[in-house]
């Protein structure tokens, strides 16, 4: 990348130590993030099998306050948020009044030491200033709810695979193995405030950290001396693509986008059409997506099992008798499994586990087979 235009972008408070490690800096979503520092593989396979740590505070953190906070995104997000205990994190969906996905998200609900409760949405870095406009256009009391987006005071660190635990927990002022997946705690790390949650977007168990952003290196370097007798390692988001396509985790941009409903995307479990008493809950994109329910899905994603050794791309089209009947969306060879994967959306009749179809590949044709989701699925 050329100097203007890294000067053009942000950088996280770790973008002189990515540099010193070696690392392949690119811009991505307006920041300026290591890809990889030895290779992909090399990266994805230390986090299959110990640990690593992965850079991720470009993505948006908006902090939401007062009581109202619940009420707004009750009507904002597919998913119920008012029932949420202290301490849950949630998976779910911004829609737009035709259904169609805006951003997929984090929401966590988490109380200080001084017992202030308030939400956390970690949002897609692509996504975030959209994101704040929307809530912005849709707030009905703007007197009951306090936004602050945070993204820039504070930084996000994701340490993940089987190692993840054993290197955190001796840093923190709780037991995370005792955490349950999608829990989340503001407690100390070495005396800084943090936040920790037992999340992530590798497949493998692990925790994410939110800091202050003066505090990065001097944590970072804490999670490292921790983690030397793991070998930990950091890895890009290069590995973090191949690792969350294995575990087939929809990306922004790729899977999920305006134009493809929640339904379709096989992520109905993050669409809550009653709340915790059994009425019916009122969100945007709730009507819309209850007609698409009703009628019935016109496509799904589906998993692509390849083969030979050449990958399919964002964009190839799924053929079936020579006819087009889909689209990749992501795609790579495995180092899990040592073949070309893909995720893609068919027409609905085809999204059957067996079928076989074929991908162009730059005007060749390659044999693929429609299979379950996900590619991997750790064990442990």
């Amino acid at each position: 990348m050329n100097d203007a235009a890294s000067q053009n972008s942000n950088q996280t408070a770790l973008y002189s130590w990515h540099q010193q490690q070696g690392a392949r800096m690119v811009d991505f979503a307006g920041w300026q993030m290591p890809i990889q520092y030895s290779s992909i593989v090399d990266e994805h396979q230390a986090t299959r099998q110990s640990v690593t740590i992965f850079d991720v505070s470009h993505m948006g953190r908006l902090r939401f306050n007062g009581d109202g906070a619940g009420a707004l995104l009750d009507r904002l997000l597919t998913r119920s948020v008012s029932d949420m205990q202290v301490g849950q994190v949630r998976y779910s969906l911004m829609c737009n009044h035709e259904g169609g996905i805006l951003d997929d998200v984090l929401v966590y609900h988490l109380e200080t030491p001084s017992g202030t409760r308030y939400f956390l949405l970690v949002v897609n870095a692509s996504n975030r200033e959209k994101i704040v406009q929307w809530i912005e256009a849709q707030w009905p009391d703007q007197a009951a709810v306090e936004l602050c987006d945070r993204t820039l005071e504070t930084s996000m660190l994701a340490i993940q695979g089987p190692n993840a635990i054993a290197t955190v927990e001796p840093l923190v002022s709780i037991n995370v193995s005792e955490m349950k997946y999608f829990r989340t705690k503001v407690t100390n790390q070495m005396n800084k405030p943090c936040i920790v949650s037992r999340t992530g977007y590798t497949g493998e168990d692990g925790v994410e950290l939110i800091i202050r952003q003066g505090q990065t290196e001097h944590v970072l370097q804490n999670i490292l001396a921790a983690g030397r007798q793991f070998n930990i390692s950091p890895a890009g988001l290069g590995a973090r693509d191949t690792l969350r396509l294995e575990s087939a985790m929809p990306l922004y941009g790729h899977e999920l986008n305006e134009e493809i409903n929640p339904l379709e995307a096989g992520l109905a479990f993050a669409v809550s059409w009653q709340d915790q008493a059994g009425n019916e809950r009122e969100f945007i994109g709730r009507d819309a997506l209850a007609e698409i329910k009703d009628s019935g899905l016109q496509r799904q994603r589906v998993g692509l099992k390849m083969d030979g050794r050449r990958p399919a791309r964002d964009g190839y089209t799924v053929l079936a008798d020579g006819e087009s009947v889909g689209i990749v969306t992501s795609g790579t060879f495995s180092p899990t499994l040592q073949k070309p994967i893909a995720m893609a959306y068919v027409s609905a009749e085809l999204a059957e586990p067996g079928k076989q179809v074929d991908v162009d590949v730059r005007g060749t044709l390659i044999p693929a087979t429609i299979c379950p989701l996900p590619f991997y699925k750790r064990t442990s």
